[in-house]
């Protein structure tokens, strides 16, 4: 309790009013500053930037009509300044008996203010705090601070009666309100339309939501510039079905008997389609397992496409090209995880890839002393035509597709790829079922050599030289 500033003939009062209390009486003097109780509030943390703040016998607080009510929250520093600190009021409306009763509460950083009779405020000269109010009409009222400042908050409830702007104090009755207070990481867990992500610069840390489909707001709740259902619905089936496009690569590896190519396309077709569905920003969303096995298929998927097209134009020996696609893909999964979106995750390969097809076409033209691959039907409506499209792609990719984009472009390279692979792939190869004339039969093992004549009896004394018949 602050004493006056003269202290030699001014009596004390013998009770100090409480907030917003005016002293009754003739000749009474109110002295510049109130005394008030403070109820005190119980923490409990439950996780980072998850706090509650409990009230001893409460949660509902009962508000006589001649003082107010005062309580405490503290806000640790660095701990609780990155989240949002909520503030709840629920007014039981059995309890004011039908009276015009309105409870008021002023929310203040360090210093409590008063709530008068006649005019409701909640600031002070160079002080405001936050002014939120219950009553029959609207029973529920709730303040949310994000990043709020550490320290000590003060809640003083007062409950009034009037209507309008002119409210005088309650006589009898006696308003209950339901008080919440706690301190989460976002506002409502951000909505369907964003996601909550904690965030570390230098040595502040706080949360935040990441909004998505054009959502905005601290809980992403203004759709102002939000994505409609069609578009989302638009670019959801775009992204999807643009995968097809590996449908007619796949019969086409098939056929010409590249079978283990022909998995891996249909390896990346069924991944990158349910990728797409779950990465979506908006509602239009439908996800068959965790979204990074998802993603980290999808990537891998993409990149053994490339892979194994490239080592398979190369023709190269069964063995090893066995190898190489075993080691292609232990070393892809290596590098997605150090980096998935790293350009040079698919850069690299394809560029290796492409000196390995380099050096076996040059070898095979300087054995044969012809051009690889020989004929210009091959050069012209094949190689040429699905280089261009597979640069196009690269292109697209590394210096076109932005966020804004990314719907359509993205689905562009998904075609642009798979119609690549189509023109890429190598035709079957040739075998020759020839056997030269000179060629004979090797065995293995033993031969059983048979004379016939002996078998016959035809062999006399003299031991004459006979055919023999050899069979193994």
């Amino acid at each position: 309790m602050n004493m006056p500033q003269s202290l030699g003939n001014q009596p004390l009062p013998p009770e100090p009013p409480s907030l917003g209390t005016p002293v009754e009486g003739p000749g009474a003097t109110s002295p510049p500053e109130h005394c008030w109780p403070v109820r005190p509030t119980l923490r409990n943390e439950l996780d980072t930037f998850s706090v509650h703040f409990y009230i001893f016998f409460g949660p509902s607080v009962a508000l006589p009509p001649e003082r107010p009510a005062v309580f405490a929250l503290r806000l640790l520093p660095v701990l609780d300044s990155g989240g949002v600190l909520s503030l709840e009021l629920q007014l039981n409306a059995s309890s004011v008996h039908q009276e015009n009763v309105t409870v008021f509460g002023c929310l203040t950083h360090e210093v409590p203010l008063s709530l008068g009779d006649a005019a409701v405020t909640c600031s002070k000269e160079s002080l405001a705090g936050f002014l939120l109010s219950v009553s029959a009409t609207s029973r529920v009222a709730r303040l949310r601070i994000p990043f709020p400042q550490t320290g000590t908050w003060f809640l003083a409830l007062r409950s009034l009666c009037g209507m309008g702007s002119r409210f005088v104090r309650c006589r009898n009755a006696t308003a209950e309100v339901r008080l919440r207070t706690f301190l989460s990481p976002c506002v409502d867990d951000c909505g369907p339309y964003g996601q909550c992500k904690l965030l570390r610069t230098h040595n502040y840390l706080y949360a935040a939501c990441e909004c998505k489909a054009g959502w905005r707001g601290w809980g992403c709740t203004d759709s102002a510039d939000a994505l409609s259902y069609g578009f989302q619905l638009l670019s959801t089936l775009l992204l999807c079905l643009s995968n097809l496009m590996f449908l007619p690569p796949v019969v086409l590896a098939i056929r010409s008997r590249y079978v283990l190519e022909a998995a891996v396309y249909t390896f990346t077709m069924f991944f990158s389609t349910f990728y797409h569905a779950c990465d979506q920003p908006g509602i239009v969303v439908f996800c068959i397992m965790d979204y990074d096995v998802l993603q980290f298929c999808d990537f891998l998927g993409s990149l053994m496409s490339v892979w194994v097209t490239v080592i398979a134009m190369a023709r190269l020996q069964p063995v090893v090209k066995q190898v190489l696609y075993l080691l292609g893909a232990m070393l892809l999964s290596m590098a997605l995880q150090l980096d998935r979106h790293g350009l040079w995750n698919l850069l690299g390969p394809s560029l290796f890839a492409l000196g390995i097809l380099a050096t076996a076409w040059t070898v095979r033209s300087v054995r044969r002393r012809h051009c690889y691959p020989p004929t210009w039907r091959r050069w012209l409506f094949y190689l040429c035509p699905g280089s261009l499209i597979a640069g196009s792609a690269v292109l697209l990719y590394a210096f076109v597709e932005t966020r804004d984009n990314y719907f359509y472009i993205h689905s562009i390279w998904h075609m642009l790829i798979a119609g690549s692979v189509g023109f890429l792939l190598p035709p079957r190869a040739k075998t020759d079922h020839r056997v030269p004339s000179g060629a004979r039969a090797r065995g293995c093992g033993y031969q059983l050599c048979i004379n016939e004549q002996e078998e016959l009896g035809l062999v006399g004394p003299g031991g004459a030289t006979v055919s023999s018949i050899c069979t193994s």
